[in-house]
């Protein structure tokens, strides 16, 4: 006779998954939003006159939109950690996860690098010097526009290709993450064509809308139905 019996992996039974994912993924993405809506800077590529004068004109807001970015780095390094750990309980033993934390720790160094480099910006603005103000200015949109998206695709990648495989979440929330993945490294193409830029807040927002979307749905724990 045939019976079905319900196992789980060794690591599910000696574990419950790890820590909560929406914690982190919140943080991030409240953090993330307050820092471009106080972000008082021009367009890239924008006249050296005009990046300083911007930057001079605003020095408070501009600082808490810098510091507000780089913050947002210590959660998105957290999150990345804690979905790595999910993905191991849940017995995904490929290569997709070690990649998104890759992903994930070069895409907060790239915010964090971003932030720092915003806020020194800030600092020598005072100065006068439009070339220097310019420079740095273009060095933070690289670090925290295509730098973070060509990372945070690979962060994407490594948990949505899994998922879509083994069907850890539903296969729609699981194709979009590779679609914005792709459109990630396409944003890639802004280092040398700003053509290219308008794909930077897709990657980013939405992005940062399915990291909180897998936090909901992703389990704690696999089950698998085996004949006995």
């Amino acid at each position: 006779m045939t019976t079905t019996a319900r196992t789980e992996p060794a690591t599910a039974r000696r574990g419950t998954g790890g820590p909560p994912l929406w914690a982190p993924a919140l943080a991030y993405a409240g953090l993330t939003v307050a820092g471009v809506a106080t972000f008082t800077g021009v367009r890239p590529g924008a006249p050296p006159a005009a990046v300083l004068a911007a930057q001079q004109a605003a020095p408070v807001s501009g600082a808490i939109s810098a510091l507000l970015l780089f913050a947002s780095a210590a959660p998105l390094a957290v999150w990345t950690a804690a979905v790595f750990q999910r993905l191991q309980v849940l017995g995904v033993r490929v290569a997709g996860p070690v990649i998104g934390l890759v992903g994930g720790v070069l895409a907060a160094a790239a915010v964090a690098a971003s932030g720092l480099v915003a806020a020194t910006a800030l600092a020598v603005a005072p100065g006068g010097d439009a070339g220097v103000a310019a420079a740095l200015a273009q060095l933070a949109f690289l670090a925290g526009g295509p730098g973070f998206a060509v990372s945070f695709a690979l962060l994407l990648a490594g948990v949505a290709v899994p998922a879509l495989v083994l069907r850890l979440v539903p296969r729609w929330l699981a194709i979009t993450g590779t679609v914005l993945a792709g459109v990630g490294v396409l944003a890639t193409l802004s280092v040398a064509f700003l053509a290219a830029a308008p794909a930077l807040p897709v990657v980013r927002f939405g992005g940062l809308l399915w990291i909180v979307a897998v936090s909901v749905v992703l389990p704690r724990r696999r089950h698998r139905t085996t004949a006995a």
